[in-house]
């Protein structure tokens, strides 16, 4: 049996421009880190004694004779692309998928590592994100970006630049008091509601050629963001960032907020924070706001509605928890 344990990311800036219609023509960046939110991942050989040869357990569970009948995409992929069969395959997480967080990549760095040790082979993190990219954007067919994939597999928190040939994970080097400095600026609330990444990454591939403008600016900020957590700046800086780059990102298409989320935002704003975004490709899930830690409060009071995560940065990445080989 293995156990992989795989973090979710919170993105703050760039994301949209490691879709690779959009890098492999300007270049892309990102600036995310891990949180210590897991998707686990339990994978073992199916015995013999059933009518069935795989079972599946996520929000449902799937038992099968043959891999090709599996209905999970991301399961029936990477289980044909590595040549896996006849195997229990469980899927849990801290938090809700479909949520902003990566979660659909951190599960597919979690099988293909899981995988990888069944095999008694050893993945590295490059290899680790760069099979997932490849199962998730090639054989799955999905529109969306790098980034998940690379963050769930580094961890920590890093610059990542995108470009025709590939990818480069730059780890920020910043002062730990810097990095609590912006950890203890955080709140993170969980709107409620989930949405299909899928559909508003297809809007947002179509829209790239009308929306380059904006695209190269978000991408500009990463590298603003970066001076602000490398030199003396006041970390305040980095809130009022984060307002400017929601404002970008929701223009790129109508799907991205809603009434609802803007009514969120707008008070948060009202009770104190300098800044915020939704998380991932938009339209539900989880909203970073931040703002000063005598504002945290006020803010959480008048969302009280929502349900408030606390935020801890994590350095791992994806991990085995747990190898006994078969």
């Amino acid at each position: 049996m293995i156990i992989t344990k795989v973090p979710l990311r919170i993105s703050f800036f760039g994301g949209g421009t490691d879709y690779k219609p959009f890098f492999d023509e300007y270049g892309g960046s990102v600036l995310s880190t891990t949180i210590d939110k897991y998707v686990y991942t339990s994978v073992r050989r199916c015995p013999p004694y059933f009518d069935y040869h795989t079972q599946i357990k996520y929000a449902i569970t799937e038992s099968v004779r043959k891999t090709e009948d599996v209905i999970h995409p991301l399961v029936r992929n990477c289980m044909l692309f590595t040549g896996m069969h006849n195997l229990n395959v469980i899927y849990d997480a801290d938090l809700p998928a479909r949520s902003g967080l990566g979660s659909s990549s951190s599960f597919a760095v979690g099988l293909l590592q899981a995988f990888s040790s069944m095999q008694g082979k050893y993945i590295s993190k490059e290899q680790l994100a760069k099979d997932s990219i490849y199962v998730e954007r090639e054989l799955c067919l999905e529109n969306g970006g790098w980034q998940d994939q690379i963050a769930a597999a580094y961890g920590g928190f890093n610059r990542i630049d995108f470009c025709s040939t590939g990818f480069d994970v730059k780890p920020l080097v910043i002062s730990n008091e810097k990095k609590f400095d912006l950890q203890n600026h955080l709140l993170m609330f969980f709107t409620g509601l989930s949405r299909n990444s899928f559909d508003i990454a297809n809007s947002q591939v179509k829209n790239i050629d009308s929306k380059t403008s904006e695209l190269l600016e978000m991408k500009s900020l990463v590298d603003d963001a970066e001076k602000i957590l490398t030199s003396q700046t006041d970390i305040s800086e980095f809130g009022k960032l984060l307002d400017h780059a929601w404002i970008l990102k929701r223009g790129l298409t109508k799907n991205i907020s809603t009434d609802l989320i803007d009514e969120i935002y707008s008070k948060a704003k009202n009770a104190g924070a300098l800044g915020g975004k939704l998380l991932g490709a938009g339209g539900g899930g989880f909203m970073i706001i931040f703002a000063e830690p005598d504002c945290h409060k006020s803010i959480i009071s008048t969302l009280d509605d929502l349900i408030n995560v606390p935020v801890v940065f994590e350095n791992n990445g994806a991990q085995v928890l747990y190898y006994v080989p078969e």
